[in-house]
């Protein structure tokens, strides 16, 4: 008797385990990775994990250190986010659980990171020390230091512009040594250093174009910009735009801008110019330029809409408060919008139709059909800045 309660008791729990599973299954909608993305509240020192088909927080993750100049990088199956810190700390974050997996602290101050090709090594680089370190994606064990020595008393400069390349590469900038490293990781513990030198003056911030071949770094002490063909490294060093600015007064530099933000289109590259109120625009045939929009302020950052249609500009202090957008086919400002106190950055959906602006000093992110400009959705936030979105972690320099 005893031991046929026990079996239909047995059965019984089952029955009701079964019941119970189906129940849970049926109020929790799984989430896939691809929807995800994060905003960065910089003042508080904490992550806030958004989906972008409903525009809505998913979950807050704190403990992630100074995140004054906080960027973000993906795994390539956009489960984990990799965000460094100026602290020098780097953290590794799970979407899906939603928590801090592990953070370390490797260096005492950072300027952002990349992921390689395979997504089995992340990049850090550093101002202090100068260089950069390079670490296992899965246990964020150290696998290389690559210091960024320069001259002849053992000078470090601070690296800048470091993105990642085709062929198991990444590349960056060293602002005080006027040089651009290429690193070839593909023995990791044995990083094989092609180094060029005699860029120009101060290379501030790079980025490399969609297909993974051009390298180009802005330079903030003098005008032009610095270009290395990845296909061809022989070639060394092209300058491109010398004198951009010769014969009109450079004004003061709140913020540098920022070459993340690429537009290519009918063959043309838009950039910021340092110092101007003005869109450069560069024939990518020659290299030349090809033309200049005038803009409201001096530009941050300047993206290009997915489909390259358009591009949105950003601007630095004291005319922060503005967002522009120029029409690619005509190179023409379409619309103005003012989307909040200190507009410090923006990001387009994977395909483009809706773009999401950070206004630091409004606690709010606003999110805008790039259709129509009509704001569909403002998220309350602490102070954000940089937004991130998992559709990065199939892009090259992202």
């Amino acid at each position: 008797m005893l031991t046929k309660y026990y079996f239909q008791n047995f059965r019984w729990r089952l029955v009701l385990g079964f019941v119970a599973t189906l129940i849970v299954s049926s109020c929790v909608t799984p989430r896939g990775t691809g929807d995800l993305g994060i905003v960065v509240e910089r003042a508080a020192g904490r992550i806030v994990v958004v989906e972008t088909t409903g525009r809505t927080p998913v979950a807050r993750i704190a403990g992630i250190g100074d995140l004054s100049h906080a960027s973000v990088v993906y795994s390539r199956d956009q489960r984990y986010a990799y965000v460094f810190g100026r602290d020098g700390g780097l953290s590794k974050i799970d979407l899906l659980k939603k928590r801090l997996v592990k953070r370390l602290v490797q260096a005492g101050n950072s300027i952002g990171g990349a992921i390689s090709q395979d997504g089995r090594l992340v990049a850090v680089s550093n101002y202090k020390p100068g260089g950069v370190r390079i670490f296992d994606a899965h246990s964020l064990e150290l696998v290389a230091d690559i210091p960024a020595n320069y001259g002849t008393n053992g000078q470090q400069s601070k690296v800048v512009g470091l993105v990642d390349a085709p062929n198991q590469r990444f590349v960056f900038a060293l602002y005080d040594a006027n040089e651009i490293w290429v690193a070839d990781m593909s023995e990791p513990r044995r990083p094989a250093i092609r180094k060029f030198k005699n860029t120009g003056k101060q290379p501030y911030d790079a980025l490399i174009t969609p297909d993974g071949r051009y390298y180009i770094a802005g330079l903030f002490g003098e005008d032009g910009l610095a270009l290395v063909d990845l296909w061809n490294l022989d070639a060394g060093v092209k300058r491109i735009l010398d004198g951009y600015g010769r014969g009109q007064r450079k004004l003061p530099v709140y913020k540098m801008p920022h070459l993340e933000g690429w537009a290519a289109a009918d063959d043309l590259l838009f950039i910021p110019a340092v110092g101007q109120h003005q869109v450069l625009v560069i024939d990518k045939h020659d290299w030349n330029e090809f033309a200049r929009i005038p803009v409201h302020g001096q530009p941050v950052f300047v993206m290009a809409r997915p489909d390259g249609r358009q591009v949105w500009v950003n601007f630095a202090y004291p005319r922060n408060d503005t967002v522009q957008v120029i029409d690619v086919a005509t190179r023409e400002i379409i619309k103005t919008l003012t989307p909040g106190k200190a507009v410090l950055h923006m990001e387009f959906t994977p395909r483009g139709e809706q773009v999401w602006i950070s206004a630091r000093d409004s606690d709010r992110v606003n999110v805008y059909d790039t259709n129509t400009f009509a704001m569909l959705s403002s998220l309350p936030a602490d102070k954000p800045s940089g937004i991130f979105f998992s559709a990065r972690a199939h892009k090259i320099g992202l």
